[in-house]
Order: structure tokens, then sequence, then C-alpha cells
């Protein structure tokens, strides 16, 4: 190989490289998330780790966001589950009311807000994930959160789906990951960590159809061991909660 040579295969390869360099900055992170999964769990339920563990492993994928909600209602086995909030007992009871079923146990996974599936089946939440996504309205709301100084932004669009045109925003407070260890009950003497605990809800505001915004300070969801934040957009309302039409997730460190 000539100089010459050398030089124009030197050159033509750079030039790829600069068109690589160019797509990789200007290429979104992510798509908008498909699904919000909300799994259902508790330290004293012996068959809820390896569900713990998925939660683990769908956090990582960003085109999901993952959330546990610890129970409260087998705290009397023999071990108060330290994470537990009557809040979201609550929650679980108001979807399987609005499903007109009384399926409400642990690990229970509920997939965007409609399809419910044993937390700890991969392949039931990835298949709920992609039939709930094919729903109408499911979400198809663009939802982004920034921090911004002391407090939290969240912007909601419109919606694009006519049947889309109502419903809450919520924000959570995340713990990303927390380990415990369990003394007593069914899973005595395991040391196990939880993934995206929600450590707190705070509802943001009503949204109707059209874009919305709202400011939220940090110090309304920081708590110690917050380290994260979820927002998400649903049909319905607390005591009644239907499909998600949105969500966005941070980390606040």
């Amino acid at each position: 190989m000539t100089a010459m040579m050398a030089y124009n295969c030197i050159s033509r390869w750079s030039s790829a490289l600069g068109i690589c360099a160019i797509v990789a900055i200007i290429r979104p992170a992510h798509a908008d998330p498909r699904a919000v999964v909300e799994l259902f769990t508790s330290q004293g339920c012996s068959s809820c780790p390896p569900a713990d563990k998925i939660v683990g492993e769908l956090a990582k994928d960003p085109n999901v966001i993952a959330l546990s909600m610890p129970i409260d209602y087998w705290d009397y086995l023999g071990w108060k589950d330290t994470l537990a909030d009557s809040r979201f007992s609550a929650r679980q009871k108001a979807y399987s009311h609005m499903r007109g079923d009384r399926d409400v146990y642990t690990p229970q996974m509920v997939v965007n807000g409609s399809a419910h599936v044993i937390g700890s089946d991969r392949t039931a939440i990835d298949n709920a994930i992609r039939n709930t996504d094919k729903a109408s309205g499911v979400m198809s709301v663009p939802v982004t959160l920034t921090l911004s100084g002391k407090q939290i932004n969240v912007s909601v669009a419109a919606a694009k789906a006519p049947t889309a045109a109502r419903g809450e925003v919520w924000i959570c407070s995340i713990s990303k990951a927390v380990p415990i260890s369990i003394g007593r009950g069914e899973n005595r003497g395991r040391e196990i960590t939880y993934h995206n605990v929600v450590r707190n809800l705070l509802k943001v505001g009503d949204w109707n159809g059209s874009s919305g915004s709202w400011t939220v300070p940090l110090e309304n969801i920081t708590r110690d061991g917050v380290d994260a934040a979820a927002v998400y957009v649903q049909d319905g309302n607390r005591d009644k909660p239907g499909p998600m039409l949105g969500a966005a997730f941070t980390s606040l460190h």
C-alpha cells in the first residue's frame, strides 16, 4: 500500500467515524417507556424474592418503569415489613375492584394499570407488557421529568388518542436499592434487596387531555434513602385506577 493509498483509507475511515459520532450524539438515550409495572410484594412472603429479583432486572430496562410497592397485610405472619405502606395495600385492592375479581396476592405484578400476573413469572410479565401496550391510549402520552435547582418539573403533553383524555398525575419518591436483613417469618435469615421501592406517593394534579406542567419542591418528595423519582399519568383516580397513560423516571443524584 502506498502512502497516498494509506492516507485515503485513513481519511475515509475518519469521516465514517465522524458520522457515527454525530449520530450517537443526536440519537435519544431511549424511547418513551412502554410500561409501568407495579410489584405488590412483602418481606414476609416466601414466594416473593424471585419476583423482587425480577424487578431489579426490569429496572435496568429504559423501556420499563418498574416499581416495588410493599404491602402490609402479611405482617401478622411473624415479621413486620419494614417498607410496607397501607396505601399500597389499598391500591392493590382498588385494582382488583376495577377488574371485577378478588385476585389480591403476593407477589402480584400489575402491568400498565390493567393486567395482573404472578410477579415471579417473567414470561407472563413480558407478554402482559406486549399485550397492554397495544391497547388504545395506554402509555401514549409523553411525560417529562426534569430537575431544576431545588425543584422537580413535570410536563405532560396533550392526549394523542381520544380515549386518553382524563386522569391524575402522581409522583413517586423512590429508593433504587434497599437491602433488608429479615430476622423472622418465612424469609428468616435472608438478606433481600428491594428495587425501586416507592417510599411516598404525592398527587401532582389532574389532567384533562390538554398539555400541562407542574412544579414540585424537592423537599416534598425527598427523605432518607430516596434517590429517584417517577411520575405517572393514570386514567381514573386513586380509588378507581385505570390504565397507565404515560410515565417518566429520573435519578435525583
